[in-house]
Formats: C-alpha cells, sequence, structure tokens
C-alpha cells in the first residue's frame, strides 16, 4: 500500500530556492529559469555574502543558487557558514571563474554542485534537480569521480594556508574597509581583525595593502 507521505510517481520533487548574487540581472534571470520548474519555489534573494547566510537562517531553503564573487563574504564563506547552521541545505556555488582553487575550496566548504555561469544555460535545471535529491552535480572536467580526489588528495596552494578568516579579512580590505568596519561586518573584535590581517599578510609576505588588494584580485575574492 501506498504510504501517505510517498511522493506519487513523475511528480515533481518540490524545492525552496535561495538566491545570492550581486548583480539584480543575474537573480532575475535565475528566478525566471527556476521558477519555471513545477515545485519550485525562490524564497528569498541576497545581494552580498552576510545577507546569504541571514536569509538562509531565516527562510531554511533546502537549495542555494550562490555566486562566489559575494561582497563582505565571498560565496565559499558563506556556504561555509550556512552549512553551519543548516547542515541539510545543499550548495551551487554559480561562478565565472573555472578555478581549481576556488573549487577546491568550495568542496571543503560543503558545495555539492559548481557550475559556470557559462553553462547555465543547459545546465542550471539539472544541478538543482540532482541537489534537491542531495546528489553531486559537476559538468566537464570536474566529475563526481573528481569530487573525492579534490578532497582527498588536493594539495593545498599558498592561498589555501590561508585560514577561513584571514581569506575573509583579505577580501573586506581589498574592498576598502577598515579594521573597524571588517570587526563590524564579522562581529569580531578590531584586535582580532589586526591579527589576522597581520597574520595573513606574514603568510602571504605581502608589505603592504596594495599587496592584499593585488593578490585577492589574482586569487579572485574581488572583481578587479
Amino acid at each position: 500500500m501506498l504510504s501517505l507521505q510517498t511522493r506519487p510517481m513523475n511528480q515533481p520533487a518540490a524545492a525552496r530556492i535561495l538566491i545570492a548574487d550581486d548583480h539584480d540581472v543575474v537573480r532575475s534571470g535565475l528566478r525566471s529559469i527556476l521558477e519555471a520548474h513545477d515545485g519550485w519555489q525562490i524564497v528569498g534573494e541576497a545581494a552580498n555574502g552576510k545577507d546569504a547566510v541571514s536569509k538562509a537562517i531565516d527562510t531554511k531553503p533546502n537549495i542555494v543558487v550562490m555566486d562566489y564573487s559575494l561582497p563582505l563574504l565571498n560565496g565559499v564563506e558563506a556556504l561555509r557558514q550556512i552549512k553551519s547552521f543548516l547542515p541539510d541545505t545543499e550548495i551551487l556555488l554559480f561562478t565565472m571563474h573555472d578555478s581549481d582553487e576556488i573549487i577546491g575550496l568550495a568542496l571543503n566548504a560543503g558545495a555539492r554542485s559548481y557550475l559556470l555561469k557559462s553553462d547555465a544555460k543547459r545546465f542550471l535545471v539539472s544541478a538543482v534537480e540532482s541537489l534537491v535529491n542531495h546528489k553531486p552535480f559537476f559538468v566537464g572536467r570536474l566529475s563526481e569521480k573528481l569530487l573525492d580526489s579534490f578532497l582527498s588528495q588536493g594539495k593545498p596552494s599558498r592561498s589555501q594556508k590561508l585560514s577561513p578568516r584571514e581569506r575573509i579579512v583579505v577580501q573586506l580590505v581589498a574592498e576598502g574597509h577598515s579594521n573597524k568596519q571588517i570587526s563590524a561586518i564579522l562581529n569580531v573584535s578590531v584586535k582580532t581583525v589586526e591579527t589576522q590581517r597581520a597574520s595573513a599578510m606574514k603568510k602571504l609576505n605581502a608589505k603592504s595593502t596594495s599587496a592584499l588588494v593585488r593578490y585577492a584580485i589574482r586569487s579572485k575574492l574581488i572583481e578587479p
């Protein structure tokens, strides 16, 4: 006998989706594509990483489609925080950067799908369908087989020696925020920010703020 909680055959799985991207036109395009799918509901939009974390906690989506290059908190740090509050929420990191380094950071932070914006038209719906069923989705060279390889064998680059908090401090410095502003954004003391900033500069052998900005651009923490 069919259980009352069993989904009828061929009925699409429901999805509550949060979209995070700092461009209005991108969020609008994503919403249009995703809302056209039966059973999928957009529960919120966010234009920066900090807002994405807050809205995820408030709306409890089961899927987050999130850009990597977000202000305040980049996509990797935002997804790390979302997963700490909502471990069952699946996250698709959506970006223009075909970068092994970002892919590795995203996977280690808990992303189960990594999709280039250039592939969105063909693969976005398929990626979300996979995540609804808690299955990873990768296109091209980064297949499901490579997921385990990245997690178990990937060698850290110089930038991966930075802690997650050091990376976000570097991003915020490069965005032009003062130590006091960063302390307010991250809800930590100014002294903590100063310590993490100094530690990052030492690890990167950066002698000035401009060197941190150059590093942030090379590492795709900010857009040039």
